[in-house]
């Protein structure tokens, strides 16, 4: 199994905009005053996207529809995972209007592409309240089989299981809560695991031994631990992705945001593995709450 990949689905907003329906579990989140901000998060995807490609990663960008209204959009990797042996999860979703992201044709669309030999519809679990927002809820490292997940209302035990049971994974959960104690809704804010490292605001994990239970199997994983803090997790400091472009060049994608938040010592311990690229995506990452790594749904499927 291979931790990174070349290809990236992304979708391109129509009507980006702050979602009531997540707010009320997105700290991150913050409205907007600004009236323009579906045409200034236009021209932050299309920059980051022309960054990407620049630096020779391939990314297929699907256009979002206008009808059904779907703000979150933007941010794939929560219904949607692409695996290695040519499997395709999707995933139970928490807020109504993002149950509408999972569309059959975007699905379609790769299969000229990419080989794909099953999907599994995991959102059946709406039914019962419980929900698992793909590689939000989980940070997997690919090599190891390992899921990495804060429970949340977002990310239900039992949907992981099930997740693990069907795909070979083993589940590492934990309880992540930021400054003032909330449950932090996505782990993919908190961490972020790439071939030969880890990212993660291990004080965001209160208990003591879960805390130790999480950075032993990263340790074990053979992971370099790179901690970062409360602080600079909230400047999306977590929510980053390891990809290789063309050339087999390790490449670690962030935001402008999360780089600036980042001291000179964690810096040059990433830089050991990998070359850093980042992406001004500030109205994304007010009224989304999510940053570069949400924006990013990996694709693993094999080539045609």
């Amino acid at each position: 199994m291979k931790q990174l990949t070349n290809h990236i689905l992304m979708i391109r907003p129509v009507d980006f905009k702050f979602n009531e329906q997540t707010a009320g579990n997105n700290m991150f989140q913050v409205a907007s005053a600004e009236k323009n901000v579906q045409a200034q998060a236009l021209q932050e995807f299309d920059g980051f996207v022309s960054l990407l490609r620049k630096n020779e990663v391939d990314v297929t960008v699907v256009d979002d529809t206008l009808q059904p209204a779907k703000p979150d959009s933007i941010f794939p990797n929560n219904w949607v995972s692409f695996h290695e042996d040519g499997s395709v999860y999707l995933y139970p979703m928490f807020s109504e209007n993002r149950r509408l992201e999972r569309r059959k044709e975007i699905i379609e669309g790769l299969k000229g592409k990419f080989e794909m030999n099953h999907v599994s519809d995991l959102s059946f679990f709406e039914m019962q309240h419980a929900f698992l927002e793909g590689t939000g809820s989980m940070v997997l490292d690919r090599e190891n089989k390992i899921a990495y997940a804060c429970l949340s209302v977002r990310t239900d035990m039992e949907v992981l299981n099930n997740f693990c049971l069907l795909t070979g994974y083993q589940a590492v959960s934990f309880q992540a809560v930021d400054s003032t104690n909330f449950p932090i809704y996505h782990t993919n804010v908190m961490m972020c695991i790439g071939e030969k490292f880890a990212v993660i605001c291990l004080e965001s994990i209160p208990n003591a031994e879960e805390k130790e239970r999480v950075a032993m199997s990263l340790i074990d994983g053979g992971k370099e631990i790179v901690e970062i803090s409360l602080e600079q997790m909230n400047r999306f400091a977590g929510n980053m992705l390891e990809v290789s472009n063309a050339k087999g060049e390790h490449l670690l994608v962030m935001s402008e945001q999360a780089y600036l938040a980042l001291n000179a010592q964690q810096i040059e311990r990433l830089q050991k593995y990998s070359r850093i690229i980042y992406a001004p995506i500030y109205t994304i990452e007010k009224n989304g709450g999510g940053s570069a790594r949400c924006m990013l749904a990996e694709v693993h499927l094999p080539l045609k």
